[in-house]
């Protein structure tokens, strides 16, 4: 099973366990679909790699917290450093963050355009400091990467033999080409195209030279591909690809592990201080102790311990007092900067689920209104319906007035939506001339009262764009939630009773 499968499989558990998509989640249930699919992934299980790297103190502190993921050790790591000294601390975090930088590095050399674009934001990010919404927005970004992958452009090659989606070598050495070009002409620069394709390394820099070699007699001669040569030089090819791309893992992995043991080192360090520091104050009060009780010895080597003690937390005192100034200015700036990205963060995520036109929600709005609906319904049995709307010859209504008369008509459906529905009422447009309306508590009749308040005020307004009065129409499919065994059957059943009302005339509410 492939890790597309398992990201689908696990998109499918979310939904028919109505759980709320936070990353926490999601990652406990990818892995959980991992583990049961057989498929090991080094994320479910790499806090074992990281935390063999702790000294004995600080891995009893991680098994009493329960840390479980990579994300939670991090955190704990953090935490840990706040509570030490800010200076080392900030060093400490200075070091994950290249250590993230490091590892977005190593992904932009991937042969993938939405995965090395989001890697070089994730770069940038780290080099400006971005704040916590910023990194929010990458986080979302990554995790919409993983659900919308897909691998599926490799069945190209399955007219040319057995695609398998877990290794590119064994699809490319099971091609039957030869075969394929005789019984149906097949045209070989396309299928040379695909062969360069694959021989790219998927994390290597660059190729061979002798991959690049057969690479230009390809361009150069598609027909190359029936040389009796050819098969072996590919093979050849092949296997090179494939250990330049273990070498450069190894160099990746290396370097991430020499990262890792510095971190390792300086925390190791920091506690070591902190058990010394403690040490030091612990010998100050016994030394004052011996002081009041007339242990110390004489004047001169009591005033001169105090005046030792003095000395260095005078010292100490001025260094803290140096670094809460530069803190505290740096968290007011911090602080100002959250708050404006805050404000866009906000700004853009209202308008990622806004239709631009109407001002309605649009389908991304929709889909997560529906998937509370049916939370709702499966947990408490909350019944609603749904209706879908679609404005009859909307395309005659362009082609007749232009599109900015098409515009306006869509403007004005949409402020009869607002007029005619509750404040409960969910409206969006779903695409094109299609709008729908969720319907929460509420049955087929009700439902059908309103989709009939809709149409006749449809039919009876005056849609008038400059000089033209338009005549528009509306049909509409209603469906309830209970009549129907998912949410994706629910949707089919509105639309197919939208294409009923369509087919008998138009103009109309179905069921009737």
């Amino acid at each position: 099973m492939t890790i597309h499968q398992i990201v689908r499989n696990t998109v499918e558990r979310l939904k028919s366990e109505g759980k709320m998509w936070t990353p926490d989640v999601y990652a406990e249930t990818f892995c959980s679909e991992a583990k049961k699919a057989g498929v090991q992934v080094e994320d479910c299980s790499g806090i074992d790699r990281y935390t063999k790297l702790l000294d004995k103190k600080m891995l009893d502190e991680v098994k009493q917290y329960r840390v479980k993921t990579t994300a939670e050790l991090i955190r704990f790591l953090i935490s840990k450093l706040n509570r030490m000294n800010p200076s080392e601390a900030a060093a400490l975090v200075e070091l994950l963050s290249a250590l993230a930088k490091k590892m977005a590095q190593s992904i932009e050399l991937l042969h993938n355009a939405d995965a090395s674009i989001l890697a070089r934001k994730t770069i940038s990010v780290l080099e400006e400091q971005g704040g916590t919404a910023q990194v929010e927005l990458l986080r979302q970004a990554w995790n919409n990467f993983l659900a919308i992958y897909d691998d599926t452009f490799l069945m190209k090659l399955s007219a040319l033999g057995p695609v398998d989606g877990s290794s590119l070598r064994r699809t490319v050495e099971g091609l039957n080409l030869q075969a394929k070009a005789v019984s149906e002409g097949v045209d070989y620069r396309k299928v040379v195209r695909f062969l360069i394709a694959s021989l790219v390394p998927s994390i290597a820099p660059n190729m061979d030279d002798a991959t690049l070699n057969l690479s230009q007699k390809l361009r150069s001669n598609p027909h190359y591909i029936d040389n009796a040569e050819f098969d072996k030089e590919l093979k050849t090819a092949i296997t090179m690809r494939i250990a330049l791309d273990k070498n450069s893992v190894k160099e990746m992995v290396s370097s991430l592990d020499k990262l890792l043991g510095k971190l390792s080192t300086q925390l190791i360090e920091l506690i070591e201080r902190s058990e010394n520091s403690t040490s030091e104050i612990r010998d100050v009060k016994r030394e004052l102790e011996a002081l009041e009780a007339g242990k110390g010895g004489d004047f001169k080597t009591a005033h001169k311990r105090l005046y030792t003690i003095a000395s260095t937390l005078e010292e100490r005192v001025e260094v803290l007092s140096k670094d809460l100034k530069i803190h505290n200015d740096k968290v007011t700036q911090m602080g100002n900067k959250i708050a404006s990205l805050e404000l866009e963060l906000a700004q853009a995520q209202q308008a990622s689920r806004e239709d631009f036109l109407t001002k309605l929600l649009n389908k991304r709005g929709i889909d997560e209104y529906l998937n509370i609906k049916e939370a709702e319904y499966e947990r408490h049995q909350r019944i609603y319906c749904i209706a879908m709307l679609d404005l009859d010859h909307f395309k005659k209504i362009n082609d007749t007035y232009g599109h900015e008369a098409g515009d306006a008509v869509l403007l004005a459906f949409a402020k009869i939506l607002k007029e005619e529905a509750r404040i409960s009422d969910i409206i969006g447009r779903y695409g094109g001339e299609e709008f729908i309306v969720i319907l929460g508590d509420t049955e087929l009749d009700g439902a059908k009262v309103f989709c009939e308040k809709i149409r006749s005020h449809v039919e009876e307004a005056h849609f008038m764009y400059q000089e033209d009065r338009i005549d528009v129409r509306v049909s509409i499919g209603v469906a309830q939630r209970n009549d129907y065994s998912s949410l994706k059957a629910l949707i089919k059943g509105a639309d197919e009773r939208l294409y009923d009302a369509k087919r008998k005339g138009r103009n109309r509410v179905e069921p009737a």
